[in-house]
């Protein structure tokens, strides 16, 4: 009888496998990509030579905006303007340009109007800034170029902005330029917004663009700026590109812990100072991050480019239900998607004692939390408090941004920014993403009904590395590129 029950027992269990077997395999099968258009992108009439030209003359230009206090600093961006003005006649004679933010009494940041024959449609808007951060003291010497040489050697540009962002820019004019020099003119009116403040928060730039548009009554169809780019070899298995269109972007929260401890000389120190009540804190909340998940944004941009992975990748993503935990276990393992599934916490500045043998009487850390969008910032104050729970330590927020509103990935602006992206690039993965990173851009979410966040240059692990680093750099044939694409989706966002 025993022998019977456990025959009977390892065909049921045996039958239980099978059975799972299958419907992995069957829903396996089933998470597949959509079919792509076979062929090769129409190769682009431009002057590629004339546009990393224009992109190294840019960069020459030391447009620090953290700077802008300094007359030198004032100098550059006003020769910028000028520089501008003299390489884009065509843009500046047919829709001149409005100056209107202002830093330290003077105004920098340029908005082009491109009026459209049909006044009926809804407007659209272009952005890109051509600030850039500086150069870290003492590190010139690790760049391959002069930071603001603008080297353009057999295959790219080099020098600060060349990423991020003046490549946007030079590509926005180039395009305009472009279809100018054909007659062109768009149904709908674009903006095209350069600001000059974006890496110092846009408190000047793309609010002045927002009051200004707020007050003509505009209310645009959509705006793009930066905020992602087509990445390549950023998920293991996918060999296509990745086109990010995000549609969201964090927000921004930073809080001082205040540990209070007893003072005195550091020869006879009691059980616990300052500082080891404020390292216990800090150990506490490592161990102890915000929730998270791959879901909604992220999980939306992993299923799109794993129906491109391998049989047992796909097999995985297929089956949430059953690997979900371990998907995300793997995801954690990176910074860059471990970002994408909760809301951050980095501690990045510390301080205590005066002097080395006094025992401090306050440890304060500083720390900075990107707010995913199913976190507000009371979510995350309570979670600190909540995950320190010690009386010694006070919480003292600093400064605060929600995450941004979620725009439509379904609305026909998103679609034209991928169909342009295939277009231009060929069969690429489009879809919708988190900007993990802040921009000024959510300033335009008052005047938009969809904003999204995207520059259309293909970039590498090894190209990323020159943001707000060494050796910045962008392909020649990205910039050619970039400018077919803005040519490409003005004229098709008349459509």
């Amino acid at each position: 009888m025993q022998n019977k029950f456990l025959n009977r027992c390892l065909r049921g269990a045996g039958l239980a496998v099978l059975l799972l077997a299958c419907v992995l395999v069957i829903r396996t099968l089933s998470f597949t990509a959509p079919p792509v258009a076979d062929g090769e992108p129409e190769p682009l009439d431009l002057d590629a030579r004339a546009i990393a030209t224009h992109l190294s003359e840019a960069i020459q230009f030391r447009t620090v905006s953290s700077q802008l206090t300094q007359s030198d600093t004032q100098r550059e961006f006003h020769n910028f303007i000028d520089w501008l003005a003299a390489t884009y006649p065509e843009v500046h004679a047919a829709i001149p340009p409005q100056r209107l933010s202002k830093q330290d009494g003077q105004v920098f940041s340029l908005l082009f109007t491109w009026p459209g024959k049909n006044s009926e449609l809804p407007a659209i808007l272009l952005s890109a800034h051509y600030d850039v951060v500086p150069v870290i003291p003492g590190t010139e010497i690790e760049w391959q170029h002069p930071p603001y040489a603008g080297t353009v050697d057999d295959t790219h540009i080099w020098g600060r902005g060349a990423l991020d962002d003046k490549s946007a820019a030079i590509a926005l004019m180039e395009a305009a330029t472009g279809l100018l020099r054909q007659g062109y003119q768009p149904e709908r009116t674009v903006y095209i917004s350069l600001t000059s403040d974006e890496e110092i928060g846009g408190e000047q730039g793309t609010a002045a663009v927002v009051k200004k548009l707020q007050s003509e009554g505009v209310q645009l169809d959509w705006s793009l700026d930066e905020g992602s780019f087509l990445l390549h070899g950023f998920i293991p298995g996918v060999d296509a590109p990745i086109a990010s269109i995000n549609v969201a972007e964090k927000g921004y929260l930073t809080v001082d812990l205040v540990a209070h401890g007893q003072g005195g000389h550091s020869s006879m120190p009691p059980p616990e100072t300052a500082v080891d009540i404020l390292a216990q804190a800090l150990v506490r909340l490592n161990r102890n991050p915000m929730p998270g998940g791959l879901e909604g944004l992220s999980q939306k941009l992993f299923d799109a480019a794993a129906r491109h992975m391998p049989f047992e990748k796909r097999l995985m993503f297929a089956n949430q239900w059953l690997f979900g935990s371990g998907i995300e276990a793997e995801l954690e393992k990176q910074g860059s998607t471990a970002a994408m599934l909760r809301t951050t916490t980095a501690p990045t500045m510390l301080s205590a004692s005066v002097k080395e043998n006094v025992l401090p009487i306050e440890a304060i850390a500083t720390v900075n939390f990107r707010l995913h969008p199913r976190d507000s910032i009371d979510d995350v104050l309570q979670h600190v408090e909540r995950v320190i729970d010690d009386e010694r330590i006070d919480v003292v927020m600093r400064s605060g941004n929600s995450a941004s509103r979620v725009s439509s990935d379904e609305a026909p602006g998103f679609q034209l920014l991928a169909d342009t992206s295939r277009a231009l690039f060929g069969p690429v993965i489009a879809a919708p993403g988190l900007t993990i990173a802040g921009t000024d851009s959510r300033r335009y979410e008052e005047v938009a009904d969809n904003n999204y966040r995207f520059n259309p240059m293909l970039v590498t692990r090894e190209d990323v590395h020159g943001f707000h680093g060494t050796n910045e750099r962008i392909s020649i044939d990205n910039m050619v590129k970039a400018t077919g694409f803005y040519q490409a989706l003005i004229r098709n966002a008349n459509l």
